[in-house]
């Protein structure tokens, strides 16, 4: 089995199991005490301190060890708000932040601050200037990445951490994703990490919060981590998880070099074997070890089955978010397509011979989830002349919970349910054209309303999830003249990403979107 998902976690360093075995027998005491077993533990605490800071570019006495780096980012984040109330209570943060710094953001709106969010390019970059210029003079604090989880894109930290520093506003970094290369450029104010990213144990999380910044440790605190992190400090992990950081380090500069050149391959081959893919992130400035793209008409827990049982663990959209129905915030936020997308990460020591395997596996694995969907083939799509196709009339399928019968070239639903397929919609039978769809509005379907332009052909992907409505879509806009009007009805939060990206894959335009009793209408205009 070939994991490639290191973005999400990686397996315990040999240097961190040696670290941790070790300090079990030498580690279990309270460094707070001054016998002879509570000084070792100490000296074994402040060596551990001493190498995390010195990789993160920090003093030993600016960082603590926190239970994981989400609770560095809730710890370092709470308190340097509280620090800085008087200031303002204004955050600020950018779109594609992981989502514990928004989950954050969400609690710190609810007590009755002001968030504001950055938005971010195609790439996932965000502007420099465009941050800078949001910063207020009631600002508290700024959040930025230094790197994107989903797409690996980095951001430019140094440049608006220098316009942090020129408002008087202090700059968090959550450098989760990125410590393991190298230290983060640039005049931060403080900075948190997770240790599962690197090699190290879970468990373990570093906040660092520079000297002079205003810091108001939230909830009870003790003398143990400077007040920021109370509780009996798990010395074993620590210490295997500050010399795995330090192992990984030392061998980051030519392991970065020989997996950017394996993602170059992978970014680069996916679009040639695999029709219809979308490969996302900033090809450029991104971290070395990761590539993510999406493939039309196919779903993305369906592709994640199928390449398991092909031996490769991969992620799919946001990995913090997979097991809800909404769509990748990073993906949204960036304006690309969400179906179908695949989120490759490589762990160091990936062989060439496993990115082979994995290419050669992948055009066969995307083709059985399009097939079980009923996807269109290559070239299928805004084809037909108008009038011309499938149903009476010339009229488009519209898909319907209350369908009787399967499409043509859409298998019956029989089919088990860990493909994904099921779950999609697969497989469900396209009903008769609406007029307008049930559920939607008068004015959203075109049907009635003053200035309404009347659509073509209406598709109802009601209850259904996508890929469905884009693919219905891609079957039925052959069918309408040049410059007409298809409105597809969808109450899948995804349909309103995938069905834009759709259009501008396909060069056919996207006329905006309209309220609907139940989700919302889409409207493409066919350009032939």
């Amino acid at each position: 089995m070939a994991y490639f998902d290191s973005a999400s976690s990686v397996p315990l360093h040999p240097v961190a199991r040696q670290a941790l075995l070790a300090a079990l027998d030498e580690g279990w005491a309270d460094p707070a005490r001054l016998h002879r077993e509570g000084r070792r533990a100490r000296m074994l605490l402040d060596a551990a301190r001493e190498t995390a800071a010195e990789a993160a570019g920090c003093r030993p006495d600016e960082l603590v060890f926190t239970s994981s780096g989400t609770r560095a980012v809730y710890d370092g984040m709470a308190g340097a708000l509280a620090g800085r109330r008087r200031s303002g209570r204004h955050l600020l943060v950018s779109a594609v932040e992981h989502s514990c710094v928004l989950q954050s953001a969400a609690a710190h709106a609810a007590d009755g601050g002001t968030v504001e969010e950055v938005g971010v390019d195609r790439t996932g970059r965000v502007d420099a200037g465009r941050y800078a210029g949001a910063l207020r003079a009631d600002t508290a604090l700024a959040c930025l990445q230094s790197a994107n989880h989903e797409v690996g894109t980095e951001q430019p930290v140094a440049e608006v951490a220098e316009a942090c520093r020129g408002a008087g506003v202090p700059l968090l970094v959550d450098a989760a994703q990125s410590l393991a290369w190298r230290p983060v450029d640039g005049g931060w104010s403080l900075l948190t990490a997770s240790a599962h990213k690197w090699g190290g144990p879970p468990g373990v999380g570093l906040l660092a919060v520079r000297k002079g910044v205003r810091f108001a440790p939230r909830g009870p605190a003790d003398e143990r981590e400077s007040g920021r992190a109370p509780g009996f400090p798990n010395i074993p992990a620590v210490l295997a998880a500050a010399a795995s950081l330090r192992a990984v380090r030392q061998e980051a500069e030519g392991e970065a070099v020989r997996l950017r050149a394996l993602v170059d391959r992978i970014r680069a081959r996916v679009p040639e074997v695999v029709p219809d893919v979308e490969v996302v992130g900033d090809p450029v400035r991104r971290l070395p070890h990761l590539v993510t793209f999406s493939c039309l008409y196919v779903d993305g827990e369906a592709l994640l089955h199928g390449l398991d049982r092909r031996g490769f663990s991969v992620s799919s959209g946001s990995s913090c978010t997979a097991s809800t129905l909404v769509p990748s915030h990073v993906l949204r936020a960036m304006g690309v397509l969400s179906e179908g997308n695949v989120r490759v990460s490589l762990p160091a020591g990936t062989a060439a011979e496993d990115v082979e395997r994995f290419l050669a596996v992948l055009p066969d694995t995307v083709g059985e989830v399009r097939g079980r969907l009923g996807a269109p083939l290559p070239g299928e799509e805004a084809t037909s002349p108008a009038g011309a196709g499938r149903g009476a009339s010339g009229a488009a399928s519209a898909t319907g919970p209350d369908a009787a019968s399967a499409a043509p070239g859409v298998p019956a639903p029989e089919r088990a349910p860990a493909d994904g397929a099921e779950r999609a919609g697969a497989g469900r039978a396209p009903a008769e054209r609406a007029e307008p769809a049930e559920g939607a509005a008068p004015e959203a379907a075109g049907a009635e309303g003053p200035g309404a332009e009347e659509p073509a052909l209406t598709v109802d992907a009601l209850g259904r999830r996508c890929p469905i409505p884009v693919i219905e879509l891609a079957k039925v806009i052959g069918e309408v003249p040049d410059g007409a009007l298809v409105a597809v009805l969808a109450d899948d939060e995804a349909a309103r990403l995938d069905i834009p990206a759709w259009c501008a894959m396909r060069d056919q335009e996207y006329a905006g979107e309209r309220p609907a009793e139940r989700g919302a209408v889409y409207l493409v205009r066919r350009r032939a």
